[in-house]
């Protein structure tokens, strides 16, 4: 795919996860998102019913093209998210909204390709040096589920991986994490990252602690069990974090390691950047260089926690543009 400015504007572009979706309009090339909505994935039966409440809600006819990130593997025409119960047909979706082009592209593919343009106040840095020019970067972040991608130094703009690596294997880093993942195991059978590091993950987490620790059920989502660690009112729930900060830290390294990341490794998604300072004093960062004879190799590998809660609309505008095709050439050109 050529990385060729579309004229098509405006359009319509989306950031759909698990729980909400995020929508805007960009009306002009190099124009930032506008009037962006968030809504509950669950108040809608599809896509296309969410899609035509924010038009109605913003006064706004349909614009022409539209690309979406979406958090879900894509292959071919046929959706289905893996973490919320929508499936449909991207070019029967185009054909009954009208679109003239409609482009779908993971969502973390989506946030992989506006790493390159966030700004100073757009990231923290949480530890590390300074990023090597024309590296790989990485990217992974927590949510609904657990997203991975990379970009790749490949001509102008990079090449945004789209992958699953949410549902790699991850090891523990202590006879306890051990016995956590053991406890998850014989309720899930496979664990997959996502299974510890997502928004039911940290659920999942404090669970299987208050089992080790023979404390009667209580059941808690991760908004409440990140609110009573960040009071350090529950001991359950602190130690809960604090197992998700550490995890994340060894999933990190071993995308960076996999990657050469040296141009860095960001964080993003929804929980992290709401877990402000308990985030940066956790165990993130030693995890993250705990890799044995690696560890001064990661030592030099800054991490970021994404700050911008809409970077990944910008990426969905990027991947709509690298999905249109060069105007043809005039007939002098080609003698």
């Amino acid at each position: 795919m050529q990385n060729v400015a579309s004229q098509n504007f405006p359009r319509l572009v989306g950031d759909i996860g698990g729980t909400n979706i995020r929508l805007a309009v960009i009306t002009a090339a190099g124009e930032a998102p506008a009037q962006i909505r968030s809504f509950a994935c669950s108040s809608f039966p599809g896509l296309d019913a969410a899609i035509l409440h924010y038009l109605a809600t913003e006064h706004l006819a349909l614009p022409p093209v539209a690309a979406f990130g979406i958090a879900t593997p894509l292959a071919g025409d046929a959706v289905r998210m893996t973490n919320h119960a929508w499936a449909f047909s991207i070019e029967a979706l185009r054909l009954a909204l009208g679109f003239e082009r409609l482009v779908f592209i993971n969502d973390f593919t989506a946030l992989a390709l506006a790493l390159p343009h966030l700004q100073r106040a757009d990231i923290q840095q949480i530890g590390g040096g300074t990023p090597q020019p024309n590296a790989p970067l990485a990217l992974l972040g927590a949510g609904t589920g657990l997203g991975v991608s990379g970009l790749l130094p490949c001509g102008a703009g990079g090449q945004p991986l789209a992958g699953e690596g949410g549902h790699v294997s991850p090891a523990a880093g202590n006879a306890r994490e051990a016995a956590i993942i053991a406890v998850l195991a014989a309720r899930f059978g496979h664990v997959s990252a996502e299974r510890a590091l997502s928004g039911p993950g940290i659920a999942a987490l404090h669970d299987a602690i208050r089992q080790l620790e023979g404390a009667p059920p209580c059941q808690l989502d991760s908004r409440e069990i990140s609110a009573r660690a960040l009071a350090g009112s529950c001991p359950y729930c602190s130690e809960a974090l604090d197992v998700f900060c550490a995890l994340l830290g060894s999933v990190a390294a071993d995308l960076a390691l996999t990657l050469g990341a040296r141009g860095g490794v960001y964080v993003g998604g929804g929980i992290v950047p709401a877990l402000g300072g308990f985030f940066e004093r956790s165990g993130f960062r030693a995890r993250f260089e705990a890799k044995g004879r690696f560890s001064a190799y990661l030592a030099g590998v800054p991490t970021y926690v994404i700050r911008a809660p809409y970077a990944a609309l910008s990426g969905a505008s990027e991947a709509l543009d690298r999905a249109t095709p060069a105007p043809p050439m005039p007939p002098e050109a080609t003698k």
